[in-house]
């Protein structure tokens, strides 16, 4: 390996990890980061998007599950961390038991993800199964000053598209 593809990947832990333990309460400390290996001399935005379509929690009120999808984006800061998707989704398997309203949910996985990462822009959004003939789409947006525009289009893009939202049908 010549020494401009050398990368510092002392704070993943998890990625081939062959011992991986399992946790079923929330847990933020699982998550990990690893600095981006870009041309740092290159301007250009890189957008990162992460789905999850197993996640699972539980109602704060009744303790029954709740299951959903959750997209996550975001735009490396200026530090150019990068989120370890075995941590990503340990971290996010860590929600099976904890008990919250869906719009927490969203906003905590936002909150850790940006005290991690440190992004120029991060947005949460999570598609819950429908329950009693509900849908709940909660989405959680983090911006910097330089990303203002970019959180009040998405937040209206949003809510412009939520007219149109067809709820997946429960099997």
């Amino acid at each position: 390996m010549n020494e401009q593809n050398k990368q510092d990947l002392s704070e993943v832990t998890l990625l081939g990890n062959q011992n991986t333990k399992y946790e079923f309460d929330y847990n933020p400390r699982l998550l990990e980061r690893f600095k981006r290996h870009y041309d740092p001399f290159q301007e250009d935005e890189q957008i990162v998007n992460l789905d999850c379509f197993e996640f699972a929690s539980r109602c704060k009120k009744t303790n029954q599950p709740d299951y959903g999808t959750v997209y996550i984006s975001y735009i490396p800061g200026k530090e150019g961390w990068m989120v370890e998707s075995k941590s990503l989704k340990l971290y996010l398997f860590s929600y099976q038991q904890h008990q919250d309203f869906h719009e927490t949910c969203c906003h905590m996985i936002m909150n850790d993800l940006v005290k991690l990462l440190e992004p120029a822009y991060l947005s949460v959004y999570m598609d819950f199964n429908s329950r009693g003939g509900i849908s709940i789409l909660p989405y959680s947006i983090y911006a910097d000053e330089n990303h203002q525009d970019l959180k009040k289009a998405m937040q209206i893009a949003l809510m412009t598209e939520i007219a149109h939202h067809t709820p997946r049908p429960r099997l």
